[in-house]
């Protein structure tokens, strides 16, 4: 069995998280495809994939092989393309997950920008407030804020992000200003729901002052308890890039600021390596030009 052509079979099956489905998507059969899989964890010596009646899920070492199996895949059509005497250009889906905001006001522009210069491209954007395992769930590039957890991953600073505390000038007006992270008992809180009740918020650029808050409003929608917070109704600590529009326009002041923990930093993930198809590569030297150059984030 030629097997770049499991290889491409193996990724179908991950891709469609069922042998059926990848089988009617190649025009083959059933059987043919459970061979071609058969075929590489027996070359492997390690079972690749987790069946149930139900689903598909990749096993630890099947989610390495298959990011090699499409770093692999993607560097034999582009030296095929090569060797035709035209270098690869970028082609096919463009799939991209951010947080929600950070994706509506940074990378949803960005990526539609990428697709008017690549007209033969199609984007999808994946925006949600949770990591993403980028293999398991066939993602090209990740935006990812906060300090990096997995080393396995190429990634690329483009800025950093800060924690601030705000509310809305009137809310100050009535209630004064905090002068220090303790102060902060004696207001109206407002969060998201991915924060507990009691919050445990740090402080310092050491992080070494801890103050437990209680949140009085709580919303699942960052968006909504940013509202809350324009119209008055307590402080909400945000990310400094989803405040920073209504801090312009006067609609949210920012409080301790001395007391701010590190920026966190901004990084573009992709886990391809110097491998990345013409894709990603284009993509990404097009964010991380637009996304350093925004002074909002740098």
């Amino acid at each position: 069995m030629d097997r770049f052509q499991a290889m491409r079979i193996f990724v179908r099956v991950v891709e469609a998280r069922s042998f059926a489905e990848a089988a009617r998507q190649l025009h083959s059969s059933p059987p043919a495809v459970t061979r071609a899989v058969a075929y590489l964890e027996e070359i492997t010596g390690a079972r690749l994939l987790t069946r149930t009646t139900r689903s598909v899920t990749l096993t630890e070492p099947g989610a390495r092989y298959y990011a090699d199996c499409k770093r692999l895949l993607a560097a034999l059509s582009e030296a095929e393309a090569a060797a035709g005497g035209e270098y690869a250009k970028p082609s096919g889906t463009l799939t991209i997950t951010a947080p929600v905001l950070f994706g509506q006001m940074y990378v949803f522009p960005i990526l539609a920008e990428f697709l008017d210069l690549y007209p033969e491209m199609r984007g999808h954007a994946l925006l949600l407030d949770r990591i993403v395992n980028i293999v398991d769930e066939g993602i090209d590039i990740a935006i990812r804020i906060g300090h990096m957890a997995d080393t396995s991953m190429s990634a690329i600073k483009v800025g950093t992000v800060r924690h601030v505390v705000c509310g809305s000038p009137d809310y100050f007006a009535r209630n004064g200003r905090p002068q220090v992270p303790a102060d902060l008992g004696t207001h109206k809180i407002i969060a998201s729901t991915g924060s507990s009740i009691p919050l445990d918020w740090q402080f310092g650029r050491d992080q070494k002052i801890n103050l437990s808050v209680t949140a009085r409003l709580q919303s699942n929608s960052i968006a909504a308890g940013r509202q809350a917070a324009i119209d008055g109704w307590g402080l909400m600590r945000l990310l400094s890039y989803q405040a920073a529009p209504y801090v312009q326009d006067g609609l949210l002041d920012v409080v301790l600021t001395e007391y701010e923990p590190e920026p966190l930093p901004i990084h573009i993930v992709h886990p391809e390596g110097r491998h990345a198809s013409a894709k990603v590569r284009s993509f990404i030297d097009l964010a991380v030009d637009r996304l350093r150059a925004d002074a909002r984030i740098n």
